[in-house]
């Protein structure tokens, strides 16, 4: 059996746990740089609050209805995450963190275990520790473990925020009742191809013939048929590393000026260096995308990326970043207004494990100093040593204006109590 464990609300869950007044309050949680709604409450969802709204054009749309809009505490939503994630371990050592808010367990060799009080021991043991509301859906497979989850979700009074499909009655009622919308790994491309056959429910889905899908779809899509069948095909995943690391962001403000530019480059390839180093991985190539803000339609319009291939493997910052900094060079246009850049690593391979160029290789002083640069860094936290092109004063630069305070993770916010 599997569960998937879910947080509701999880932004806005994270926001109430400190802050009280915020219950049972409309409330909107926006992305960086204070740009779109991109989390909701209950309440300013039934409001009508549309999801990716750019809250420039809804602040008064929100301040008539009385939703509450916050800023994105990541800080505090990572560190919140991460104790919901510890007490899921207490309960089964197969856990898979599949986001921020979700998590798939295994529950292997738990067949004298009463599922449904288990999972509402789950659940009352992240409120009680954590303060976070989570919904435990439970079934044979992981697909069915989602409807089982939406279900709980949907029903908190009748199912009490735990529900178990463990039967065939309640497997075919699950399938019947949700809509091929709601289900986990069916898009809008695939609503469109399931049509044909009209489908409108899952239950329509897995009527469908073995053959018809994996003739008409990709194995992918059989495996999910399968799954919502009660068959197991889609196992918990195990951590691997990245295939590609990427570190994009909007700017605080627009910059038409290459020099700022070049400095968010550098940092944004550092940062991508810094992981990179984490896992072990070195790179093959650098995607670097620079584009102006695509909401000022009355500005002229730039959008352009381009990618930088090495000779050989690297994880040091100074050849990323130098080589970043030359392709934004590349294409920046003068009199744009750019609002948003990023750096990709791709093309990885192990760091200590990869074929050799016989001709072309990494500077051998480069990878003592980055050893010493992350040791230090990692020492003192809100590193220290940065590279010449970057700016000592800053990191991200957000805008934030109504950003809560981070309780968790820093000493000055701290809630005192009296």
């Amino acid at each position: 059996m599997y569960a998937l464990v879910d947080c509701n609300n999880f932004y806005a869950s994270c926001e109430r746990v400190f802050n009280p007044k915020l219950r049972e309050k409309p409330i909107a949680i926006l992305s960086n740089n204070d740009g779109c709604v991109i989390s909701m409450s209950d309440e300013a969802k039934g409001l009508q609050l549309p999801f990716g709204a750019p809250i420039f054009k809804w602040e008064a749309f929100c301040k008539a209805k009385g939703i509450e809009i916050l800023s994105s505490n990541y800080p505090l939503y990572g560190d919140m995450s991460s104790r919901v994630m510890s007490i899921l371990h207490q309960f089964t050592p197969d856990v898979e963190v599949y986001s921020i808010d979700e998590a798939f367990l295994g529950f292997k060799g738990f067949e004298r275990y009463n599922l449904e009080d288990y999972g509402n021991q789950i659940r009352q043991r992240i409120l009680k520790w954590t303060g976070i509301p989570v919904c435990v859906g439970i079934a044979p497979t992981k697909a069915l473990s989602k409807v089982a989850n939406k279900i709980a979700r949907k029903f908190p009074k009748e199912t009490k925020g735990a529900y178990v499909i463990d039967s065939e009655e309640k497997q075919i009622k699950a399938l019947k009742w949700i809509k091929l919308e709601d289900v986990w790994g069916i898009g809008r491309a695939l609503q469109k191809r399931l049509a044909i056959k009209n489908c409108k429910t899952a239950f329509d889905f897995t009527q469908l013939s073995d053959e018809w899908v994996r003739k008409n779809f990709s194995i992918t899509e059989w495996k999910l048929k399968k799954d919502l069948q009660g068959i197991p095909t889609l196992k918990l995943d195990e951590i691997k590393t990245k295939r590609a690391i990427a570190t994009t962001r909007s700017f605080e403000y627009t910059f038409s000026d290459i020099d700022n530019i070049k400095e968010r480059i550098s940092t944004f390839a550092n940062s991508c260096a810094e992981k990179l180093r984490k896992q072990e991985s070195s790179c093959h190539m650098i995607i670097v995308m620079l584009s102006s803000d695509r909401h000022k339609k009355d500005l002229e319009q730039h959008r352009a990326s381009k990618v930088v291939k090495f000779l050989f493997p690297t994880d040091s910052s100074l050849t990323i970043c130098k080589h970043a900094v030359e392709a934004v060079s590349s294409i920046f246009k003068e009199y744009i207004k750019y609002k948003r850049a990023g750096v990709i690593v791709t093309g990885l391979v192990p760091t200590f494990n990869h074929q050799l160029n016989i001709f072309e290789h990494e500077n051998p002083k480069h990878k003592p100093l980055m050893t010493a640069i992350d040791g230090i860094n990692k020492k003192y936290k809100d590193y220290k040593i940065k590279l010449g092109n970057q700016d000592l004063e800053r990191t991200w630069k957000m805008r934030q204006e109504r950003l809560s305070p981070r309780y968790t993770t820093s000493i000055n916010d701290i809630i005192i109590v009296k």
